[in-house]
């Protein structure tokens, strides 16, 4: 009975383990994010999480929390635009856009219906 007991231990105490890790590092990570906090600070901060680690990271949650969840998501909102302009700027232009290039030079006089035609059926291709 005793091994299966030591058995809950190890597991809850390796949960706790990881539980704390990831806080650690998601509080080292919005450390560097944070453009408005000096280096000074940082460090201190940094030396807090060596020497007193858990004391530390509660000090951090509870002073800077909302600010650490702020700068999260305005990098998370960062990343989704930098992907769709990527995303946009790989696929190129839409047929709509094509056609519509088309008729305003077609309108202009540039191209002749004919060559209309075909950058139409190009572009529905």
């Amino acid at each position: 009975m005793s091994n299966f007991w030591d058995l809950i231990l190890l597991m809850l105490s390796t949960f706790v383990l990881l539980a704390y890790l990831l806080v650690l590092f998601q509080i080292v990570v919005d450390l560097f994010r944070d453009s408005e906090l000096g280096g000074g600070y940082k460090v201190l901060w940094l030396i807090g999480l060596i020497f007193l680690p858990g004391l530390t990271a509660i000090l951090y949650i509870v002073g800077r929390g909302r600010g650490m969840a702020e700068r999260q998501k305005a990098s998370l909102q960062r990343a989704k635009s930098d992907t769709d302009a990527y995303i946009r700027e790989v696929a190129g232009k839409s047929p709509a856009e094509h056609i519509a290039d088309a008729k305003a030079l077609l309108d202009a006089g540039t191209i002749s219906p004919d060559e209309f035609a075909r950058l139409k059926a190009k572009a529905l291709a």
